[in-house]
């Protein structure tokens, strides 16, 4: 080994759900992205871009988007932070505010780009297992840390927690921040954002790239106490200044103000997941109730893995875990009715060669 390579920062990266080439058959249930397209006023918004302000810089406050979602989650502006993605914004906030020497806390089967960022920081952290029910017990999060970071709902199991858990994981830990992830809050789960006011270590953090349908423009945001937000802007200028792009400011705005839309594409996946649990069930799949706009299944005969290979041979792409406890598991997102009936389908012909 080069000596140069002892002052390389080594870590295990975060590997994302497979993207595969577009293929005409192919069913992609495996990276939890909409299924339907964005609102028709971010087509509008695209179209009205002039392309010679592409030379300029955007907007470091990126003000019109920080409007927007102030003004549609009631806040104000300045409780507002914005970035590439929830991804970016979580990394930012980890940097910002996980600075003790004492473990920040997280569960054991939870987003795996947790441990990633703690590695990469050089956080340390503790990982709280979950119960046999993959369910978070707030009594686990009672005790000496740095700060606490879980998704509301849980990724993978689809699980959401209650305002009243998280309540008793704040009064708990008054002294540290606490991050609840809500990328998946929009469907099924009661958002945080109502504690807001009641606990000002909170930070609530949420993403155009689910039931907004804009994953591929890479925003997210966080809504927290002014003070949290202003420590966030600190180290997000000490990084980068111009995080957000033009396109992404204008089409986020356009999306965000389509609250009509918004809530029609999402009733749409609810409905089409509470249809695909009792699918499942025919089939012989087990799972949690899951909140989210994915189920986390296993079937009672057939392991997972044989399943994700077969699935993918004919182009129905799902997520599969190779980890503890999961390993038995696919994590199905939830398509189209179209998409859904295509893996059933699949699944009726796999299943019954396997009982012949």
């Amino acid at each position: 080994m080069s000596k140069w390579e002892n002052n390389v920062r080594r870590v295990v990266p975060y590997v994302a759900g497979e993207q595969p080439k577009n293929q005409p058959d192919m069913v992609k249930l495996n990276t939890n992205e909409n299924p339907y397209p964005p609102s028709p006023k971010v087509a509008e918004a695209l179209q009205k871009i002039p392309t010679d302000d592409m030379r300029l810089y955007p907007d470091p406050a990126a003000t019109d988007l920080v409007n927007a979602i102030a003004e549609q989650y009631q806040v104000k502006p300045s409780q507002v932070f914005v970035g590439v993605g929830s991804d970016d914004v979580l990394a930012m906030a980890f940097q910002t505010f996980f600075n003790s020497d004492k473990p920040i806390l997280f569960p054991d089967i939870t987003y795996s780009f947790y441990d990633v960022w703690a590695d990469c920081f050089r956080i340390p952290y503790r990982q709280i297992p979950l119960d046999e029910n993959f369910a978070i017990n707030p009594a686990d999060y009672a005790q000496e840390n740095g700060g606490i970071v879980f998704p509301n709902p849980n990724a993978p199991t689809g699980l959401a927690l209650s305002l009243d858990v998280i309540e008793e994981i704040l009064r708990s830990n008054p002294d540290v921040v606490v991050i609840v992830d809500e990328a998946y809050v929009d469907f099924g789960a009661e958002s945080a954002l109502s504690l807001l006011g009641r606990y000002e270590n909170l930070l609530v953090v949420q993403t155009f790239s689910k039931s907004r349908a804009l994953a591929g423009m890479r925003i997210g945001y966080a809504i927290g106490n002014e003070k949290l937000i202003s420590y966030l802007q600190d180290v997000k200028y000490s990084f980068n200044s111009y995080t957000m792009n033009r396109t992404s400011i204008a089409l986020g705005v356009a999306a965000m103000e389509d609250e009509a839309y918004h809530q029609q594409i999402v009733q749409k996946i609810v409905e089409t997941r509470e249809w695909s649990k009792e699918e499942l069930k025919k089939r012989g799949f087990h799972f949690a109730d899951s909140s989210s706009n994915f189920i986390f299944a296993r079937h009672e005969t057939i392991p997972a893995k044989e399943l994700f290979e077969a699935l993918r041979e004919k182009h129905i792409y799902v997520r599969y875990f190779n980890k503890p406890r999961i390993d038995n598991y696919l994590r199905i997102t939830i398509g189209t009715r179209e998409q859904m009936q295509k893996l059933f389908d699949f699944l009726d012909r796999y299943i019954t060669a396997k009982s012949v």
